[in-house]
């Protein structure tokens, strides 16, 4: 992030660039009800690394908010160490890192473990979108 933008990633190419409404040195678990974690392979790879980013994705473990992530989106998940029992899906290519996590992985559409929202992949969005509405009305789990 520069100058308090953030550039998507469309397919293969750099997509729109968006403004962020609260950087995460600003971010606070506390004002939010729910966390989506985004998929791709960049994204989840760089918050991974990011102390700050893993103790804020803890934080709604901690609080028994509902999170969600897509795609490779689980590596941030390994590595704030929440996955040790729960049962989860995700892009195949991180299985294994997600088992050695302690993580139940299997191949569906959407897995829903106690408010832990995950999926594989783009097309699973629509099930992804449906399942986190339902755990975000539902409230801390």
């Amino acid at each position: 992030m520069a100058d308090g933008r953030v550039k998507g990633w469309q397919h293969t190419e750099w997509g729109d660039t968006f403004d962020v409404d609260v950087p995460l040195d600003s971010a606070s678990e506390s004002n939010f009800d729910a966390l989506v974690l985004p998929g791709g392979v960049m994204n989840p790879d760089a918050l991974r690394q990011n102390k700050k980013a893993v103790s804020f994705v803890r934080s709604f473990f901690d609080q028994h908010k509902p999170v969600a992530a897509i795609c490779h989106g689980g590596w941030t998940l390994v590595e704030a160490d929440v996955l040790q029992g729960r049962r989860v899906t995700s892009y195949p290519s991180i299985q294994t890192d997600l088992k050695n996590a302690g993580a139940v992985w299997v191949d569906e559409e959407v897995v829903v473990d106690n408010g832990l929202v995950t999926s594989r992949n783009p097309n699973d969005l629509p099930a992804f979108n449906a399942k986190l509405i339902e755990e975000v009305a539902e409230g801390r789990h």
